[in-house]
């Protein structure tokens, strides 16, 4: 009986396995560029992984209708076979994991990695035939990435040296124990929402984690283990030990720092001083390089059309419209930061019940979606991997806007020159639909939580 009653979701994991099998053999590399290839290529693995997101929400959706949970070891078997399966093909979607690899060589030679860029004559002793060769920006572009991120390069390059594993699979496999991290915390963070072990798999059968971790490796699986220590202890109320994990997560990628107003309570000074001590702290052994120790921080929004106003959809929507100048996109970041500041300063101002755990669980993932489906649609990233970290507060409140936006994110895939705003269009129009439709629900408890005691 039990088998019968989870047969769907047994079919629906053997179908993104047998999905994700085509997809590894889609890739059609083009001699002298990286990446899946051109043209069909890659529309066809941007397809396949749609069909990948409609199967998921199938899946999701006999996960929450089920009165019975589906076996934990269903769920995560899956999503281990699915992660082995890709973890040792090489990356094929991007190159970013090169920098991390180079990055922590660099370290390991003692060498600060915000002083010299790739290409420097500095650095020609490190220079090799798998690696170097697939830097990008090697030519002019210091790292960007943050502290947190280099400790971690480092300490996972070294390991595999150690360990003679090969460089590329060992920062892949450096990324999965990132995400294993993310799912014990994502485990205990359901304990104490009282909600079924089994809803991790909102988080594990995403497609997303899977070809942007497995198969990219990319920086966020440490920013999502981060993200869900912090959920985690602020769910439990160790308000010191949130902050820290989230000044961990904020210097691994920057962004997270808008889910401090969700997890924060008011007056707490453990959390702002844990959080910001973090990052100073882990700042410390990189000031030699003085005012480089943001490295290609500048020049990245620069090129992304961040400070320019380009590329952030909104902006180009107004485009076809008016001239969209740098002082009014000066102007619209401006206003979504105010937004999001007047947001967390009516959540502050209005003092939070000590609620139980599994009410203040539910509270605290509802005010992280909310800040980070803000700050994700205000700033309409171009790539994928960057919406990641939502489907962790979604195991405990699966909001179809959120799923909706993360699992669509690929389509970002076919505006490679950030030039066109069709794709774009398509992830997000559904995405701010979706939550208008919600925002009744979804914003009361999140403004103004229920008493003490009191049942949903």
């Amino acid at each position: 009986m039990r088998i019968a009653a989870n047969a769907p979701l047994l079919l629906a994991g053997a179908a993104l396995a047998a999905l994700t099998l085509v997809g590894l053999h889609l890739p059609h590399p083009v001699p002298g560029a990286f990446g899946i290839g051109y043209g069909a290529a890659l529309q066809h693995f941007v397809a396949l992984t749609m069909v990948q997101g409609l199967i998921y929400g199938g899946a999701v959706a006999l996960l929450l209708r089920c009165r019975t949970p589906p076996p934990l070891a269903l769920v995560l078997g899956v999503a281990l076979i699915l992660r082995l399966m890709v973890v040792a093909t090489p990356p094929f979607l991007s190159n970013d994991m090169y920098r991390y690899i180079w990055d922590g060589w660099v370290q390991a030679a003692g060498i600060n990695p915000y002083r010299y860029i790739p290409d420097d004559p500095h650095l020609a002793f490190l220079r090799d035939a798998a690696v170097f060769p697939n830097i990008n920006r090697a030519s002019y572009a210091p790292t960007i990435y943050p502290p947190a991120a280099q400790i971690a390069f480092l300490v996972s390059t070294s390991v595999a040296r150690l360990l003679a594993i090969p460089p590329v699979l060992g920062m892949k496999l450096a990324m999965l124990g990132f995400e294993a991290v993310a799912a014990v915390a994502i485990l205990g963070v359901l304990d104490t929402a009282g909600l079924p072990r089994a809803r991790i798999l909102i988080y594990a059968w995403n497609p997303l984690p899977l070809w942007e971790f497995a198969g990219s490796g990319h920086v966020d699986a440490i920013t999502v283990a981060a993200i869900a220590l912090a959920l985690l202890a602020a769910a439990r109320a160790r308000t010191g030990l949130a902050g820290a994990a989230l000044g961990f997560a904020v210097l691994t990628k920057f962004l997270p720092l808008v889910l401090a107003p969700a997890l924060w309570r008011r007056w707490n000074a453990k959390f702002l001083g844990a959080m910001f001590g973090i990052i100073l702290l882990l700042y410390v052994p990189y000031l030699g390089a003085g005012r480089h120790v943001f490295g290609f921080l500048g020049g990245y929004a620069a090129q992304e059309g961040i400070d320019s106003g380009h590329g952030i959809l909104a902006l180009d929507l107004l485009a076809a419209v008016t001239p969209v100048t740098p002082l009014l996109a000066k102007l619209y970041l401006l206003a979504l930061g105010a937004s999001l500041a007047g947001l967390a300063l009516l959540m502050v101002w209005r003092p939070r019940p000590a609620l139980p755990g599994p009410a203040l669980t539910k509270l605290l993932a509802t005010r992280a979606l909310l800040f980070g489906g803000l700050l994700m649609a205000g700033l309409s990233p171009h790539y994928p991997w960057y919406y990641a970290f939502l489907l962790l507060p979604a195991c405990v409140v699966p909001a179809p806007a959120v799923l909706y936006l993360v699992t669509a994110s690929t389509l970002l895939y076919l505006n490679p020159s950030h030039t066109q705003w069709l794709w774009p269009a398509l992830v997000f129009a559904p995405f701010i639909l979706l939550a208008g439709c919600q925002k009744l629900q979804f914003l009361r408890p999140v403004i103004s939580p229920p008493p003490a005691g009191a049942s949903r």
